[in-house]
């Protein structure tokens, strides 16, 4: 697989900063108010390093290791520009989308943790980019391992499956005829807009990519989310991204 071709003369277009001002080692939350969070509450000597479409973007360091936090904000279309941008123009070597989810098992709940094996998408969105046909997309094997080494450091409870990446808020959205379409050797647990957009994109670069995910709803479950919780509460997941990145030996070489 390849990265579409790209006119030379070309330079970001969304992201405004010098490629110096952002880590090899990127955290994506969707909200940009959720990496100011992080950077404000997690991060030691954190910068703004652009706010372009106020889609903010910080670099710090975590202990010690430099590290950015931005947002991707909503659905695939908008984590395929920074994604692309991150990896195309200022060399990203590793990017964690931590994000929020729909669960799709009973057992699952408000606000357990998910990391995607996999991500299944009705969506064209691989044609689109550079002509593949591909429905399922699929993550780091080597950065998944080191954050499910991380997730039992911490004592984490972490649930593992396919998550299908959809084109509209499944909350709002009958998603049961999409599941039944769904290739049935996919153990689908949890829906959500990014994952698949971010995998594909790394895949093409040869680049690494994970995705870890909160639930903030559940169809099994009347509990939802607050927005300000989205916003401020998802601790438990924000420090085993930043964890695994501390515990990854590549990112010390």
């Amino acid at each position: 697989m390849k990265p579409p071709k790209v006119l030379e003369h070309i330079k970001p277009a969304h992201i405004s900063c010098k490629k110096s001002d952002i880590a090899k080692y990127v955290i994506m939350p969707g909200d940009p108010l959720r990496a100011k969070y992080i950077a404000m509450n997690f991060l030691s000597d954190a910068k703004l390093v652009s706010d372009a479409r106020n889609m903010f973007i910080y670099t710090g360091y975590y202990k010690g290791l430099k590290l950015t936090v931005m947002g991707s904000g909503m659905g695939m279309s908008s984590m395929s520009i920074y994604a692309f941008e991150l990896f195309y123009f200022f060399d990203v070597e590793k990017i964690i989308r931590i994000g929020t989810c729909g669960g799709l098992k009973e057992n699952i709940k408000v606000p357990d943790l998910i990391l995607a094996q996999n991500s299944y998408t009705e969506a064209n969105f691989a044609y689109s980019y550079n002509g593949d046909m591909a429905h399922i997309a699929y993550p780091s094997k080597a950065l998944n391992e080191v954050i499910k080494k991380t997730a039992e450091k911490l004592e984490y409870k972490l649930h593992e499956g396919s998550v299908m990446c959809t084109m509209q808020f499944g909350f709002y959205s009958d998603n049961e005829h999409v599941l039944k379409r769904a290739p049935k050797n996919l153990d689908i647990i949890a829906e959500e807009m990014e994952s698949f957009a971010l995998f594909h994109i790394a895949q093409s670069f040869n680049k690494q990519s994970a995705v870890l995910l909160t639930v903030v709803d559940s169809k099994f479950d009347k509990e939802f989310m607050s927005i300000k919780d989205r916003e401020q509460s998802l601790n438990q997941m924000i420090t085993l991204a930043l964890e695994t990145f501390l515990n990854d030996k590549e990112c010390h070489d």
